[in-house]
């Protein structure tokens, strides 16, 4: 194993790209930990389904506008000093208010602060890839992905600590546990990265730019990415990854354990599953997918979505080895989909304006976006298996991008061959 390809990559990392890969088990601990059962808490403060979805799409209402101010804040202030300032703001803060939540309107502000989570996803994304090496990319993502599984072989504490304390003391203290470990996280990023080159360049063009016309500029910003269609194809397949990942992380626990009658102690067995499958296809299958060009291992991994989530729906009650198979399907998709998705982005972005492209396509990403919570808190209300139903509509439309993108993708590979 010391000298799998994936091992190395990490011990070869340098700079930006070390101090944001080494520190990410900082947030996916606490994040993992509680994020299985968030809907159930909801729901045991005396919140319904359509109540869940309102908070989402409010919360991803707001996310337009820090999205839209993310560039032009990144830029500003620097990739480094907004991640760390809105890293506390966007995570550790809501985590201290949903701790101490009694109602529907603690969780909607956590909600709406938890938002501003758009501004430094923007300028964390440029410290993690501006000064990165191109080749290193799809190690890069693989290891954050990596160390956001490695917390589920822990998920499986909090389903005990439910079965003994109960779901409301537990989640009251995973939130408290989240918000010391959300604000450790980003000073110790601070500590371990410096300003990047881009970022340096920005500050320096914008010291004295007023923000409306930096907004104005957005414009000429935006009949650029017109022209790019291989960054339009991967803008289209982030946009269905956001959506279904809204509606499986706010309605998953529901279907579960309402009309599957899964017990919420059980819950956190499928996240240790699903961790376990990811870290395996990561270390034994990546590295071969790695070495291909992504079309055909993405249209793949999209149809093992939707395999997924008709085992989902089709579950008998307290049928266990469905929803296992169903989670194991996922998981393998999901391995193949979000480094090849972050290195699709990382190179289709124009790397002297990424922060604005990046900001502008979030913009687009969560207005489309925004909506679908409370479209499928609807849907789950009338029926629990529709928001699945939905989910696999979804992920066929993935399945084209991603053919799209590829055909588009091998035809300017053979352009630039010719030349």
């Amino acid at each position: 194993m010391k000298h799998h390809s994936l091992i190395t990559s990490l011990r070869s990392l340098t700079g930006n790209p070390r101090g944001c890969v080494y520190t990410e088990l900082l947030w996916g601990i606490p994040f993992n930990l509680y994020a299985p059962y968030v809907s159930i808490y909801m729901i045991a403060l005396g919140l319904s389904d359509a109540d869940i979805g309102l908070i989402v799409s409010i919360s991803w209402g707001f996310q337009v506008i820090f999205a839209l101010l993310s560039g032009i804040i990144t830029d500003k202030m620097g990739r480094r000093q907004t991640t760390l300032i809105y890293d506390i703001l966007a995570w550790a803060v809501p985590a201290l208010v949903a701790a101490l939540a009694q109602d529907f309107w603690y969780l909607l502000i956590a909600g709406i602060i938890n938002s501003t989570w758009r501004i430094t996803m923007n300028s964390w994304t440029c410290l993690l890839v501006e000064d990165a090496e191109p080749e290193q990319l799809v190690d890069i993502y693989t290891w954050i992905s990596i160390s956001n599984q490695i917390v589920g072989f822990i998920a499986p504490l909090a389903g005990i600590a439910i079965g003994i304390f109960t779901l409301v003391p537990t989640m009251r203290g995973l939130y408290f546990f989240a918000f010391v470990m959300f604000t450790i996280k980003p000073i110790v990023t601070y500590w371990m990265t410096q300003e990047t080159a881009q970022g340096v360049i920005r500050m320096r063009e914008t010291r004295s730019q007023p923000v409306l016309s930096m907004l104005r500029e957005y414009t000429s910003v935006v009949r650029d990415l017109f022209r790019a269609p291989q960054t339009l194809y991967t803008a289209g397949i982030t946009l269905v990854v956001s959506i279904t990942t809204l509606i499986s992380n706010n309605f998953w626990a529901i279907i579960v354990t309402e009309k599957l009658h899964i017990p919420a102690q059980d819950l956190g067995v499928f996240p240790f599953v699903k961790s376990a499958i990811i870290l395996g296809f990561f270390f034994l299958v990546m590295p071969r997918i790695a070495k291909l060009h992504f079309k055909i291992p993405m249209v793949i991994a999209f149809l093992g979505f939707i395999v997924s989530q008709l085992l989902l729906i089709t579950a008998p009650d307290r049928g266990y080895l469905v929803l296992l198979a169903s989670a194991v399907l996922e998981a393998c998709s999901f391995a193949v989909v979000n480094p090849l998705m972050g290195e699709m982005m990382a190179r289709t972005i124009d790397g002297q304006e990424r922060a604005r492209i990046q900001s502008i396509l979030y913009v687009v990403i969560i207005l489309l976006t925004s909506p679908f919570g409370w479209v499928a808190g609807t849907l789950s209300s009338i029926n629990k298996d529709a928001p699945f139903l939905f989910n696999s509509v979804l992920f066929g439309v993935g399945a084209v991008l991603a053919y799209l993108a590829g055909q588009a993708s091998q035809k300017q590979l053979a352009k630039a061959a010719t030349l």
